[in-house]
């Protein structure tokens, strides 16, 4: 145990959550992630769900509507991608997903595929669209085998 606290630890792997709902708690874990990315050399993992509660009934009955939307979160986080990519990240992945609630999703379908060591995402304190500020993270936090780190 005396030698392993000695070790430096690095993330090999790191998955940001975007949530376009909350761009400043966003941005801050979007750079801290990118930072810790092109620092350490890691993969950087750049998803976004689309939520069903973003979608309404009559989008969802419409196959052009529910395309667009799925082609503007696409574009959101191409976007992230690129601006990690420009400031020096050398293996950025973008990951869009849909389903129910973020945190399940991102638990039973982003995390199983990506496989990251670390998940950074945003507290949700400008914006908590998700029920109450700091959901999303707390449950990630709670739920995940992984270590989640939430920035405010």
């Amino acid at each position: 145990m005396a030698e392993e606290s000695n070790n430096p630890l690095f993330f090999r792997r790191i998955l940001i959550t975007i949530d376009e709902d909350d761009r400043p708690s966003t941005s801050r874990a979007f750079r801290f992630a990118m930072t810790m990315a092109r620092d350490y050399q890691a993969h950087l993992g750049i998803a976004s769900v689309l939520e069903n509660n973003d979608i309404s009934i009559y989008e969802s009955l419409m196959p052009d509507k529910l395309n667009e939307k799925r082609d503007e979160l696409k574009a959101i986080v191409k976007e992230y991608a690129d601006k990690a990519t420009a400031f020096g990240v050398n293996d950025v992945r973008s990951i869009v997903a849909e389903g129910g609630d973020v945190d399940d999703v991102v638990l039973q379908k982003i995390i199983p595929e990506f496989k990251p060591d670390l998940v950074v995402c945003g507290a949700d304190v400008d914006f908590a669209s998700h029920g109450h500020p700091g959901a999303i993270g707390l449950r990630l936090a709670k739920k995940s085998d992984v270590s989640v780190i939430v920035i405010r």
